[in-house]
């Protein structure tokens, strides 16, 4: 049975959040070409189609 569009979306903002959590406590912005913003908004965009998709395709 589907959970619906509402769970889905849910469980994509958990997902954005808990990896960008832990990419801004463990990132170092000085150590790489890329900046801080940058690896956190490509995380983010990741980990959300990650749970949305995970979510919206689980029978």
């Amino acid at each position: 049975m589907r959970m619906g569009v509402k769970t889905d979306l849910i469980n994509g903002i958990i997902s954005l959040v808990i990896s960008v959590a832990v990419i801004a406590l463990l990132a170092d912005d000085d150590a790489e070409s890329y900046t801080l913003s940058d690896v956190l908004l490509a995380a983010g965009v990741s980990a959300f189609l990650s749970g949305y998709l995970t979510s919206y395709f689980a029978k």
